[in-house]
């Protein structure tokens, strides 16, 4: 369904381009965000205006988000590497490099791609773009992922997931001397508002997160 948001700027928040702005309230790149002001989807005060309007105190900011078009899913035979498979799911190792599902701009060459070419009853199973996928990997992060075969599957799954029910282990390399060989990083994170990409405390919408760490 389409979605329309609105903002009220508030007066610390003058001076700033439109889509700058916008891109730390909304998980949108600028290049979308000026896609939809290119379309006239993105008014301030009820009037159309241009990418590189800065914002007043004040101002409503109503944006119109369309409904996304679907992408073509075709099977692709992409090598898995599978860990495990029974009737029921799927898991398997997901290489660094290997994006997870389609996207504008990427609608080919993805774990999705494979997947509905291993099997061909996962189309629909949670989604057409994600058929089957219960949780997501970052492309350039390897690591398992699991893959149900049935909405039965993929509802409880999930769930687990929200939850936080399910234990998940990273290895990670990190740069400088860690002071400690153990502990608890408590924090509210989500995306960074200057880099997108990145994951921070500096962030618009945190979400509470907890990481237990060990060095190895």
């Amino acid at each position: 369904m389409p979605i329309t948001k609105v903002f009220h700027v508030p007066p610390n928040e003058s001076a700033k381009r439109i889509d700058h702005y916008l891109s730390c309230h909304l998980p949108l790149s600028r290049t979308a965000i000026q896609r939809l002001i290119k379309e006239n989807l993105i008014t301030v005060n009820k009037q159309n205006i241009k990418a590189n309007y800065k914002i007043h105190p004040y101002d409503e900011i109503s944006v119109h988000i369309p409904c996304p078009s679907p992408i073509p899913m075709t099977p692709e035979p992409i090598p898995l590497n599978i860990l495990y498979e029974d009737k029921h799911l799927l898991v398997i190792n997901k290489p660094s490099g290997l994006v997870v599902h389609p996207a504008p701009g990427h609608d080919s060459g993805t774990l999705a791609n494979a997947l509905l070419y291993h099997c061909k009853d996962l189309k629909g199973i949670g989604g057409r773009e994600r058929p089957g996928i219960v949780h997501r990997l970052d492309k350039d992060t390897s690591g398992v992922l699991v893959v149900a075969k049935s909405d039965f599957v993929h509802r409880h799954l999930s769930k687990q997931f929200k939850l936080h029910s399910v234990n998940r282990v990273y290895i990670a390399l990190v740069k400088g001397v860690m002071k400690k060989t153990s502990g608890t990083i408590e924090i509210a994170i989500g995306r960074d508002i200057k880099d997108r990409k990145r994951i921070s405390t500096r962030t618009a919408r945190p979400k509470h997160s907890i990481t237990n760490f060990r060095v190895i």
